[in-house]
């Protein structure tokens, strides 16, 4: 009897108990560390204990200017970049889903820019966008001028929203073929029969049925979005006067150059339950939009 109870309800945990050690050494551990460090005073002299000071970093960080710009930098990320994920590569994937010759090399060559760094992605870029960089010169040789895309703090910010951009369309594109490819042929036949051709059978049969997946990207690129680091660490720096800097790129700056943990955690404890706020946003509408398409 007792063995029977043993393998029926405990093997399974045993199991899972080496995975689970090491998740939480490297993730649940550090993470309760940090939340504790968002109410302590442990700064520049990191060989001395971390003092409580309650709720203090969080009423500076209410008057932190800088970090609500850099949280006003964030939003601006999510209201650009997020809807072009969204948008874009299902335009893609519908377009590699067609049955035509050399279909696969368009495919890799979509998807190529997902598997590169980011560090070497950025490089490039910010080549191409340098005063003296390819698209200032295709720009010269048609007689407009010059540009600081980098330099110029309405412009940067925005730069570096076009290499998150590249690098995600490729990713998104393949989540959405895996979709596209689970719909049933007979679904657009009988569609055309009832008069709806072309780009309208897309708006009538696709985009319905792809209302999963169309959450599951718009949730995944805006947490990505929320977390956007190695883009502006390369390209930008936060400049110029902040205008690039995002609140991960900030979070970064007090932990790692001015030595101040505490309200780094504490940074990274808002951050936390933005992206908790998302990810029970995906599941909530994830939910209703299974529903709907069961209907």
């Amino acid at each position: 009897m007792f063995l029977t109870f043993f393998r029926r309800n405990l093997i399974p945990y045993l199991f899972l108990f080496p995975a689970l050690f090491v998740l939480s050494l490297t993730v649940l551990w550090p993470a309760l560390q940090a939340f504790y460090l968002s109410f302590t005073s442990y700064e520049y002299d990191l060989t001395q204990a971390p003092q409580w000071v309650g709720l203090q970093n969080f009423q500076r960080l209410a008057g932190d200017r800088i970090f609500w710009q850099t949280m006003g930098n964030t939003l601006l990320y999510l209201t650009w970049v997020v809807p072009i994920l969204v948008v874009l590569p299902l335009g893609m994937a519908i377009l590699c889903n067609q049955k035509l010759r050399g279909m696969n090399w368009f495919r890799a060559a979509y998807y190529t820019p997902a598997v590169i760094s980011m560090v070497v992605a950025g490089i490039a870029w910010k080549w191409l966008f340098a005063e003296n960089g390819l698209l200032n010169q295709l720009g010269e040789m048609v007689g407009l001028p010059a540009v600081s895309w980098l330099a110029n703090p309405k412009l940067a910010i925005f730069s570096v929203m076009t290499v998150t951009i590249w690098k995600g369309l490729g990713y998104y594109m393949v989540i959405y073929l895996a979709g596209l490819q689970a719909i049933e042929a007979e679904l657009y036949e009988a569609a055309a029969i009832d008069g709806s051709d072309g780009w309208r059978k897309h708006w009538d049969i696709t985009v319905p049925l792809m209302k999963p997946y169309l959450v599951l990207v718009a949730v995944i690129s805006a947490i990505s979005a929320t977390k956007v680091f190695e883009e502006v660490y390369i390209m930008t720096q936060g400049g110029p006067r902040n205008n690039s800097k995002t609140v991960v790129y900030y979070l970064y700056e007090r932990a790692f150059k001015d030595l101040e943990i505490g309200y780094a955690c504490t940074i990274g404890l808002v951050l936390f339950l933005l992206i908790l706020g998302l990810s029970i946003l995906q599941v909530s509408i994830q939910g209703l939009a299974r529903k709907d398409s069961d209907l």
